[in-house]
């Protein structure tokens, strides 16, 4: 899996998460401020969460703790989608933009869990 990949930033899981960063941090300057030690900062710090443990997971030598922190980035992963449902229901967010970033996070989803499966494969055998 790691063979020819020598650096975390060439993970396609790493990029589309890092796009999701970006994005989320675009959206959210747009938030009222009263928000900014609220939703703001929850959203960017899970969103940058899952960035970060991706990278961490890829430094790590041993696929059991691969999986340790590819887990904890499908975690943080979750934790913004949930705060993408509330950003919506208070209107922080329109539906066709929410729908924008969910399918974002669904994609990201689907890459990390494809991304835990091959890693846990690899541990097992």
């Amino acid at each position: 899996m790691q063979e020819s990949i020598k650096n975390f930033t060439e993970l396609r899981v790493w990029k589309e998460a890092h796009s999701l960063v970006l994005l989320i941090y675009k959206i959210t300057k747009k938030f009222p401020k009263d928000e900014v030690f609220g939703l703001i900062s929850q959203l960017r710090r899970a969103a940058v969460s899952v960035t970060s443990n991706i990278a961490e997971g890829f430094s790590r030598q041993s696929y059991a703790e691969k999986v340790q922190f590819y887990s904890l980035a499908l975690g943080s992963l979750t934790e913004v989608q949930s705060q993408l449902f509330i950003a919506r229901d208070v209107g922080h967010i329109n539906k066709l933009l929410f729908n924008e970033i969910s399918e974002q996070t669904i994609d990201v989803h689907k890459l990390l869990n494809a991304f835990i499966k091959k890693s846990k494969s690899i541990r097992d055998s």
